[in-house]
């Protein structure tokens, strides 16, 4: 199956504060209800055409998708002086609504972003924020790491390796992901936030999660020349994890996150983040709380349920779950409906030559759950 779907050109102005509202929040965009159910991990992403426009009038055509894309003054200057920054954006925002919703397809908070729900979400401090920020950092790192080395960016080309032997590469078809000008990129066109205030430094704190794990994925890819398969040269280049792989060890992460809260350094008079103790617990003498490690993902207030409709979410009513394996959890105590149907699908595939695949139609009948209101 091939997702395809439009990409609203009203997406989220994205601020130098950023991600932290519906306006300047991750730029995550929510695919169709209907296919969020469907996800299997094994969807190719098909990233429909930024314009229809012929190939000899396309040369400023992506200075309108920058000014549509409501930035700010800064980010519309980097996205117009390299034409392919808009559509690397938006491929980020489709790879991570994607992953966002893959990750927590079993769970009570399905990713929902529809509507207002990703505004009043970041809006808060919860769990699901802090996956949310790191998962939207990590698929713009990746998306313009993977331009650079596709070729589509002016500005970047593939990763510069430090001696003479590597930068045969390319020469040789391997060609490293440019992680470095990926990472300087994301830097800038965020920006800097002040670090008085606890909720921007836990924006911040994982937002660069995201990007650290990306770093973190790098993998060595390796290929010998030689006559007769014989190993006298070794060309290699640096290569990004897929991003689902990425995206399973944010939500591990986000499972372990860390709630903290804020406390006074007495010497310097300044904010520190400090994770939370039990009311019963007293702190330790003059001295705070470490600073929890910097790959943990921070919270600084519990989740709601997600189990009624509200602000923040849907809620479980009508959700689809697995009989044996969430339903108990998604439907939060109420029960699920059962309901049986007859399905066809392709079967016994075969491969024809040339070119062209054969199936059967094969029907069958299949129990569906459904969360009870």
């Amino acid at each position: 199956m091939v997702l395809q779907y439009n990409i609203s050109l009203s997406s989220p102005r994205l601020t130098g504060n950023a991600w932290n509202k519906l306006e300047e929040g991750p730029w995550v965009k929510a695919l169709p209800t209907g296919a969020q159910q469907e996800l299997t991990g094994n969807e190719p992403l098909s990233i429909l055409p930024l314009s229809s426009q012929p190939e000899e009038n396309v040369g400023r055509a992506h200075y309108k998708l920058c000014d549509r894309l409501k930035l700010e003054k800064k980010q519309r200057r980097m996205c117009r002086r390299d034409p392919g920054v808009a559509e690397t954006l938006m491929e980020a925002i489709s790879m991570s609504a994607l992953e966002c919703q893959y990750q927590f397809r079993f769970e009570r908070w399905n990713c929902s972003l529809e509507g207002r729900y990703r505004a009043n979400i970041l809006k808060r401090g919860f769990k699901e924020t802090a996956f949310l920020y790191a998962v939207s950092s990590a698929g713009l790192t990746h998306a313009m790491a993977k331009a650079c080395s596709a070729g589509r960016m002016e500005r970047c080309t593939c990763d510069e390796a430090p001696d003479l032997e590597n930068r045969k590469a390319w020469q040789w078809g391997g060609c490293g992901d440019n992680l470095k000008y990926s990472n300087k990129f994301v830097k800038d066109f965020l920006g800097k936030r002040s670090n008085k205030d606890l909720r921007a430094r836990v924006d911040m704190h994982n937002t660069n999660v995201g990007m650290k794990v990306i770093k973190a994925g790098v993998e060595t890819t390796c290929k010998c020349h030689g006559v007769s398969g014989s190993c006298t040269v070794q060309t290699c280049w640096r290569q990004l994890s897929p991003f689902h792989e990425i995206g399973k060890q944010l939500k591990q992460r986000y499972e372990a996150s860390l709630k903290v809260g804020s406390s006074t350094n007495e010497a310097t008079g300044e904010g520190e983040i400090s994770q939370a103790r039990p009311q019963q617990q007293p702190l330790p003498g003059p001295s705070n709380d470490p600073i929890p490690r910097t790959m943990d993902l921070l919270h600084i207030e519990d989740s709601p349920s997600f189990c009624r409709p509200s602000k923040y979410s849907p809620g479980t009513s009508a959700r689809k779950c697995y009989k044996d394996k969430n339903c108990d959890a998604i439907c939060c105590g109420r029960g699920h409906n059962t309901q049986s149907r007859v399905v066809t699908r392709p079967c016994q595939c075969q491969v024809r030559w040339c070119c062209y695949v054969e199936c059967k139609q094969c029907t069958q009948r299949e129990e569906v759950y459904t969360c009870k209101g």
